[in-house]
């Protein structure tokens, strides 16, 4: 208290000492320096400080005179200048200092969860258990991000649209998962979670999560070198290197992980075929191996033309191979018989290929001092994926005999597809304390998909015209924005209009379909931020956001899994609507409790169908009539020790889906809750020894007619700074308990099935890292194009 008295002696005088009324502080490339430490000086006295806030700053008093200003910033020489004031402006240049770079010495590490007004951040390089394993791994350590056996990401019950770097990673579920278990975790910084993203976000899903990489800056090479090791059933391994050249007028960096991954997969699923006169119980005890190879790359630069205008080229890439072999005993037990009457042996061998790039090309010029810019991105992403499927199934009797009728085929098949997209961004500042934002963006997506169904008999291969397909899908989404930010008295705003049409057309060749759609909505936004005092501030959201099927939902093609299962998508499938609003309560910017209310009207799913006649069950897509929740949030912080920092956080919510389906409906309702803690310790702060505990519970909720089970997780791990700091050694387990195993279940109507699968998710991990250069920090953001299509492919 008596440091803050001072500093308010010191800093009063200057309202009526010196008049200078907009400065600004850039390095040698004219981009604006953060946190800047200013000091004004008269004679031998200071008048006062303050930090430059996105590089400006600003003194403005009525008197005359000559003044010392004085600048100081880490990795920056010191400048002393003098002034005659009044000066309406004033730009200073910083030089880079490589020496103090060179001894810098970071004695403060981030909170591993920091929760802020709109996003929660996942530090994942401070985080012990989420590093040196992947990022499909370390998402599964982020509040309230749960990642789901089938690809799926949800964040706060929602569904998530994932963004690396702020531009959106175009794949989906399984594909996917297997891109996010390709990036090794020590390659990124931090993941953050938008549960209420703004205007300039794409109305796409219902939350993002942003995955923010490694980008080592400073003049000179840096380099960040890392691998892991996991152990589960069988072995995984993920090296990378992330780099970075930063001379003159020039910044090239990049990456480039690799991923070896091997699990074991084993699958309990039930069926019950019962209708009248017949009654059937099949069990399935499936048993596999996920094994996969990928390597992701890329590779950018950034050229300052002057000051104010940077050009930049960025490259992405990935390419990845998989292997699934799996076993399935299928037996089948008739009219409740305690023996099965007959048993199936299905071998299922699925071997695929996938690749994808991602050409940006980026235009900035700053207008003014004021933070006036305009930003062009143009993007090329050209996506391709082979899969081939092969299916043998033998039966055999309850005397031992084999069933006359094998089943043996083979399906390969392919897509491709190509986006291309263009948006220009206009940002303005005025009246000092408000933002003005607007753009316009346009994509155009073309995917093109072939099946081949083959009988696959003794005598070879034989082509089943009636069962393979051609599907091509062509979407075009053109969009603008406007929103407006600022401050009044003790109120914050934020408020946005976004408008997107949307022209769909999907073909197919052997169902002869063309199913069309058109459609223009607006998506309105609105944060209100009421600062009662310095410790406590009210807030108010309202978003509402539209979820669009991913290609892979919209394909018709059915995929055999065995005689009697198969998948298949459904091109009729139309977008989902979501609207939210939220009432929040902080305290000293750390506490944070909210109530809300989520409507999702059309949502879609996949659905389960069982054909008590012909034993037929499969899996496929269509949309509901509603699932809405209300429900609260919060997050509270604890320190019990300078040592000792806890994370807590908890959501409840009392649910409601209702529907109908099958010539019937249902209306369930249930309550759930999903807690989380982190803690992490400093053992030995000296030499850098640390540990972490982290634990999360869902309890048991619904989604459609699924019924799921509770899941939880326990991880723990330890680490050590090694080589004079410069590397890390890090050991984790994951899992400890092995509950993070999904079980969903289906008694609806005629419909009863179920299944149970564990996907390996006990596992040991040993990692190490090691920097070259300069420290590792984000480099410039720069969303492109692209905002929302990649994700959404296969």
């Amino acid at each position: 208290m008596k440091k803050l008295i001072v500093t308010l002696f010191f800093c009063l005088p200057i309202m009526v000492l010196a008049q200078l009324r907009k400065g600004l502080v850039t390095d040698k490339y004219g981009i604006p320096i953060d946190g800047v430490t200013i000091s004004l000086r008269h004679a031998d006295s200071t008048l006062a400080v303050q930090l430059s806030k996105m590089g400006l700053f600003s003194f403005s008093q009525p008197l005359k005179g000559n003044y010392f200003l004085a600048l100081k910033a880490i990795g920056y020489k010191d400048i002393t200048k003098m002034l005659e004031l009044p000066i309406d402006s004033l730009t200073i240049i910083m030089t880079s200092d490589e020496k103090t770079l060179a001894q810098v010495t970071v004695s403060a590490s981030k909170p591993v969860i920091v929760r802020k007004i709109d996003r929660v951040i996942f530090n994942v390089e401070n985080s012990i258990v989420a590093s040196g394993t992947t990022v499909w791994d370390a998402l599964a350590k982020a509040p309230g991000v749960q990642t789901k056996f089938d690809g799926g990401i949800t964040a706060n019950n929602k569904g998530a649209v994932i963004y690396m770097d702020d531009k959106p990673i175009r794949l989906s579920g399984e594909d996917l998962a297997a891109y996010l278990r390709s990036l090794p975790s020590d390659n990124i910084a931090k993941i953050e979670i938008i549960a209420n993203p703004t205007a300039r976000y794409d109305a796409q899903g219902g939350a993002v999560i942003n995955i923010i990489s490694k980008k080592p800056k400073g003049d000179g090479y840096n380099v960040v070198l890392s691998g892991g090791y996991t152990r589960s059933t069988f072995n995984s391994y993920n090296p990378s290197v992330v780099f970075n050249y930063r001379k003159d007028r020039w910044n090239v960096y990049g990456s480039y992980g690799y991923s070896h991954r091997k699990k074991d997969h084993t699958e309990n699923e039930y069926v019950i075929f019962d209708s009248p006169g017949s009654y059937s119980d099949w069990r399935n005890e499936k048993s596999g191996i996920r094994l996969g190879n990928a390597n992701s790359y890329k590779i950018g630069a950034d050229y300052n033309i002057t000051k104010q205008q940077v050009i930049g080229i960025l490259v992405n890439g990935y390419n990845g191979t998989s292997n699934r072999p799996n076993n399935t005993l299928t037996a089948i037990f008739n009219n409740r018989a305690p023996l099965p009457d007959s048993i199936l042996r299905t071998q299922n061998v699925s071997n695929g290929k996938a690749s994808q790039y991602s050409f940006n090309f980026n235009y900035k010029i700053k207008l003014d001092t004021n933070g006036r810019n305009i930003n062009l991105d143009l993007d090329y992403v050209p996506y391709q994926n082979e899969n081939s499927q092969q299916v043998d199934t033998y039966g055999i009797l309850a005397n031992g005999n084999p069933l006359l009728n094998q089943y043996h085929i083979f399906t390969p098949s392919n897509q491709n597809i190509d986006i291309y997209s263009g948006k220009v961004d206009y940002m303005d500042k005025f009246w000092k304390k408000w933002t003005f934002e607007s753009g316009l963006k346009y994509s155009s997506i073309r995917t093109r998909n072939r099946f081949d169904f083959y009988n696959n008999p003794i005598t070879g291969p034989e082509l089943v015209n009636g069962r393979s397909d051609k599907f091509e899908y062509a979407e075009n989404i053109a969009a603008i924005y406007a929103s407006m930010s600022g401050d009044l008295g003790k109120w914050s705003f934020e408020g946005g209009l976004r408008g997107e049409y949307t022209l769909t057309n999907g073909k197919s060749i052997a169902l002869n379909t063309n199913n069309q759609n058109n459609y223009f909505k607006v998506f309105p936004t609105l944060f209100v931020v009421y600062n009662v005092n310095k410790d406590n501030e009210v807030k108010l959201t309202y978003n509402s956001r539209i979820s669009r099927p991913e290609y892979w939902r919209l394909n018709p093609f059915k995929s055999y899994t065995s005689p009697y299962t198969y998948l298949e998508g459904n091109p009729a499938l139309q977008p989902a609507f979501i609207y939210k609003g939220e009432l929040g309560y902080t305290y000293k910017q750390q506490y944070n409790i909210s109530f809300y209310l989520r409507r999702v009207v059309d949502y879609f799913s996949n659905i389960t169908v069982q054909d008590n006649s012909s034993k037929i069950f499969y899996d496929t897509q269509r949309n509901l009539d509603l699932s809405q929740e209300i429900g609260f949030s919060a997050s509270f912080p604890i320190k019990l020790a300078k040592w000792w920092e806890i994370n807590n956080y908890v959501q409840s919510s009392y649910r409601q889906e209702k529907s109908g389906y099958l010539q019937a409906r249902y209306d369930y309702h249930v309550w759930g809750i999903y807690l989380s803690s982190n803690h992490a310790f400093t053992i030995n702060k000296a030499r850098g020894l640390k540990a972490e505990i982290s634990a999360w519970y869902s309890s048991p909720t619904i989604q459609g007619i699924y019924q799921l089970s509770k899941l939880y997780d326990v991880s723990a791990g330890m680490s050590k700074s090694v080589l004079e700091s410069k590397g890390t050694l890090r050991f984790s387990v994951n899992d400890i308990s092995y509950s993070n195993v999904y079980r969903i279940n289906v008694n609806y109507q005629n419909q009863r099935n179920g299944f149970t699968e564990k996907s390996d998710t006990r596992s040991a991990t040993l990692s190490f890292s090691y920097r070259l250069g300069g420290n590792p920090t984000a480099a410039r953001k720069r969303p492109s194009a692209s905002e929302e299509e990649k994700k959404r492919t296969q």
